[in-house]
């Protein structure tokens, strides 16, 4: 896969305002910076009376970095919505469910954070750029979408991956994220199959990547 037209990481970077107001823009807006992929973001509520899929609700998707930028900045930042709620960023079509059957046979990296505001809105924002903007590279093709979830005791950010048996691919997502996170190089990060998790049962398809 070509890295040619993929954006940047200073495509990435909020767009001025004052130079898009004066290119005298069509309605079809030729100044926005298209992504690799269409995204969706998705909110899981807490709400005991309803199921777990009827409480997944998708908010919106985009395809530009300006349409991302517009939608992050009118959203409230993960460390103020309640406890047990989640966000999720997909690629468009695919739910964050393991049910989903792009999803039924891949797995998770999972960091767990201290609950701290500004640890969890960094690692949130530092995981999706690297998400949409390509930063996992080639191995982007492997990456379903990532996860934040907001709990009691700690706080999550995973990424989901399509195929827990790519071993190499997998440990490969998780070395560039741990990097991306700003990580201390002797701490480690889980991954695990979303059949282990289902059955609570970590021990057989289970993996630990420890950073260099």
């Amino acid at each position: 896969m070509s890295l040619e037209n993929k954006p940047s990481e200073r495509d990435l970077e909020k767009p001025d305002s004052s130079k898009q107001a004066n290119t005298g823009t069509s309605p079809e807006e030729p100044w926005k910076h298209p992504l690799q992929h269409r995204w969706s973001l998705w909110y899981h509520k807490n709400d005991r009376n309803r199921s777990w899929e009827e409480n997944l609700l998708q908010i919106s998707s985009f395809d530009t970095v300006e349409d991302f930028w517009a939608l992050y900045n009118h959203m409230e930042l993960p460390s103020k919505i309640a406890e047990g709620c989640d966000y999720s960023v997909f690629k468009y079509g695919i739910k964050p469910m393991w049910e989903d059957r792009r999803n039924s046979q891949g797995g998770r990296w999972f960091v767990k954070l201290r609950k701290n505001q500004a640890v969890t809105d960094n690692c949130w924002l530092e995981t999706l750029l690297c998400l949409i903007g390509e930063g996992f590279g080639e191995l982007g093709a492997d990456v379903c979408g990532a996860v934040v979830q907001i709990r009691k005791k700690s706080d999550m950010v995973s990424v989901w991956t399509a195929d827990y048996r790519s071993k190499d691919s997998n440990t490969r997502i998780g070395e560039i994220l741990k990097k991306r996170l700003y990580m201390d190089p002797k701490s480690c990060i889980l991954y695990q199959a979303h059949g282990d998790t289902q059955a609570k049962n970590g021990s057989s398809k289970t993996a630990r990547y420890v950073g260099r």
